[in-house]
C-alpha cells in the first residue's frame, strides 16, 4: 500500500505539470485582447504602433522568450509564488485566498445536500421500482440533467428577484457572511447547483442499487425477517456505496469546473469561477494557471483519497501488489 502511495503522489506531480503546460501553451496561444487595446489607445493619442507594443510587452513580460517565461512559471508554482496578476493588482494567491471562501459558501451545501438527498431518494426509487415514486424521482432527475445551470440560474432571478423579490438580483459582497442577508444570497445559487448535481447522484445510485435489490443475500435477510431499513441500509446501500464513492469526485468537479463558472457569473458572486472566467478573458497568464491548479489538484488527490476509500468500504479490494 506506501509503495502504491507512492507510485500515485509522484504521478501527481507529472499529472500536475502536464496540464499546467498544457495551459501555459493555450494561453500563450492566444491572442491578447488587452494588447490591441492598448495599442490602439495609444496610437490614438499619437503614439508609435510599434513602440506602444513594445512598451506592453516589456511591462507585461512578454519581451522574454517563451521557454524562460514557462521556467519562471513553473519554479514560482513549486516555490509558492504564484506571480503577480496584472488586472487584479495584486499577488495571484491572494487573489484566490480573498476568492475561494464565497465559491465554499454555496459549494459545499450543494455537495452535502446533493450527496445525502439524492442517493437517499436513488435508494428508496430502486426498492420501489415501477411505482409512482419511482415515476416522479426519474422524471425529476431527468428534469435536473437536462436543464442548464445557466438557463435555470436567469429563471430563478427572473421570477424570485425581480417578479417576487425573495432574494437580490445580485451578489453584494460587502454583507456579513454569518448573515441572514448572505444565506438570503446563497439560496438561489445553491439550489442551482444542487439540482443538477442531485439528479445525477439520484440515477447513479439508483441503478447502483438494482443491482442489489434481487441479490440473493438480500432475499435471505428479508426470510431472516430483516425489516426494510435493515435490508437497505445494511444490505444494499452498503455493497453499492463503493461505486458510488466514484461519482462523489466528480461532483465536486462540476461543481468547482463548471457550474462554479456559470453559477457566479449569472449572479455576480466574486468566487473562483469567476475569478479565473476573468483571467481568461483578460489573458492574466499567472492567475490562470493559479486558478487552474486548484481543480487540477481536487482531481487528482481526490482520485487518490477515493481509491484508498474502496479498502475501507470493501476489504476484499487490496492495492498492496500493483
Amino acid at each position: 500500500m506506501k509503495w502504491y502511495i507512492t507510485r500515485r503522489l509522484a504521478w501527481t506531480v507529472v499529472a500536475t505539470l502536464i496540464i499546467l503546460s498544457l495551459t501555459f501553451g493555450l494561453m500563450a496561444a492566444s491572442p491578447d485582447p488587452q494588447a490591441a487595446s492598448y495599442v490602439a489607445q495609444q496610437v490614438q493619442e499619437g503614439g508609435n504602433y510599434q513602440e506602444a507594443q513594445e512598451s506592453y510587452e516589456k511591462a507585461r513580460g512578454l519581451d522574454k522568450p517563451l521557454w524562460e517565461r514557462y521556467k519562471n512559471y513553473m519554479v514560482g508554482m513549486v516555490t509558492l509564488d504564484w506571480g503577480w496578476s496584472e488586472t487584479r493588482s495584486q499577488p495571484v494567491i491572494q487573489a484566490i485566498s480573498e476568492a475561494w471562501p464565497y465559491s465554499v459558501m454555496y459549494g459545499t451545501p450543494a455537495l452535502i445536500i446533493s450527496t445525502v438527498v439524492g442517493v437517499a431518494i436513488g435508494l428508496y426509487s430502486a426498492t420501489h421500482r415501477n411505482s409512482l415514486e419511482d415515476y416522479a424521482a426519474s422524471a425529476f432527475a431527468f428534469f435536473g440533467i437536462s436543464i442548464p445551470d445557466f438557463w435555470f440560474a436567469i429563471l430563478m432571478i427572473l421570477i424570485f428577484g425581480v417578479w417576487l423579490g425573495w432574494i437580490p438580483i445580485y451578489y453584494h459582497s460587502d454583507v456579513p457572511w454569518l448573515s441572514l442577508q448572505n444565506a438570503q444570497q446563497l439560496v438561489a445559487p445553491t439550489l442551482v447547483v444542487t439540482l443538477s448535481s442531485i439528479a445525477s447522484e439520484m440515477r447513479f445510485s439508483r441503478a447502483t442499487a438494482l443491482e442489489y435489490v434481487n441479490a440473493e443475500f438480500v432475499k435471505t435477510a428479508k426470510a431472516k425477517g430483516a425489516n426494510s431499513w435493515r435490508r437497505v441500509t445494511r444490505h444494499i446501500f452498503r455493497p453499492a456505496l463503493v461505486p458510488l464513492s466514484t461519482i462523489l469526485v466528480g461532483d465536486i468537479l462540476n461543481i468547482v469546473l463548471v457550474s462554479s463558472y456559470l453559477v457566479e457569473v449569472v449572479f455576480g458572486i466574486p468566487g473562483l469561477g469567476q475569478l479565473s472566467y476573468k483571467a481568461i478573458l483578460q489573458q492574466d497568464v499567472s492567475l490562470v494557471l493559479g486558478t487552474v491548479l486548484i481543480p487540477t489538484f481536487i482531481a487528482i488527490i481526490g482520485n487518490l483519497f477515493q481509491d484508498l476509500a474502496y479498502t475501507v468500504l470493501d476489504p476484499r479490494i487490496d492495492y498492496g501488489d500493483r
